[in-house]
């Protein structure tokens, strides 16, 4: 069986990702202007997120506008806005089911193979939801990537990777490890005796007679 140690550190770990996840998500740095060229502007500073976009002034003032038409935005955010969300939700659901088989709670009964079994789906439902998220930031990460050397981009238009993407891919690789100590509770199947078990009970001592 498991160690019930392996689990608690599987599980905290996966709570630490999704709190990276929710935070990755909310923040609005996902991408930020890059200065390249020969005429750079660090007056202002551009962020762009998943809701809303931002300007940051030198002063230190940052002024954001959330997005007004979900349906103005390009298929690629929307996309990962909404694998970003499922796989938030798909954690909570992973980390739900893994505490229920953890050796450390009584949700599941007194049957040890039962709840290793529940945690080992508590863990493979976690990897589900990191690689989720995991697609989400590679996805936006590329399309950053290609409008950055696109030639026919203008310079002042042109992006870089922001603070949240990459606390995103943090979280992602959290819950990964977590949820794999999660689902290496499979429970080990009790090994088949090779020979019958001889009886314990004394030959008898009466005789039949003829």
């Amino acid at each position: 069986m498991a160690n019930s140690g392996l689990q608690i550190l599987g599980f905290a770990l996966s709570l630490l990702g999704l709190i990276g996840l929710v935070v990755g998500t909310i923040l609005p740095q996902w991408k930020m202007s890059a200065y390249v060229g020969d005429n750079i502007i660090t007056a202002v500073s551009m962020y762009q997120g998943l809701w809303m976009s931002c300007a940051f002034q030198s002063t230190g003032q940052m002024q954001c506008k959330v997005y007004d038409s979900i349906l103005q935005l390009d298929s690629a955010l929307q996309a990962t806005r909404a694998l970003m969300i499922v796989g938030i939700i798909v954690t909570v659901a992973g980390l739900g089911v893994a505490t229920m088989g953890m050796k450390c709670t009584n949700c599941g009964g007194d049957d040890k193979t039962k709840k290793s079994r529940i945690t080992m789906t508590g863990g493979i439902v976690l990897l589900i939801g990191s690689l989720c998220a995991t697609i989400a930031c590679s996805w936006f990460a590329n399309n950053i990537i290609k409008e950055f050397y696109n030639p026919f981009a203008p310079v002042n238009s042109k992006y870089e990777f922001g603070l949240a993407i990459f606390i995103a891919w943090a979280g992602a690789f959290l819950d990964i490890i977590g949820g794999a100590m999660l689902a290496a509770s499979c429970p080990k199947g009790k090994p088949t005796p090779k020979y019958p078990i001889a009886s314990n009970r004394p030959p008898s001592s009466t005789k039949e007679f003829v």
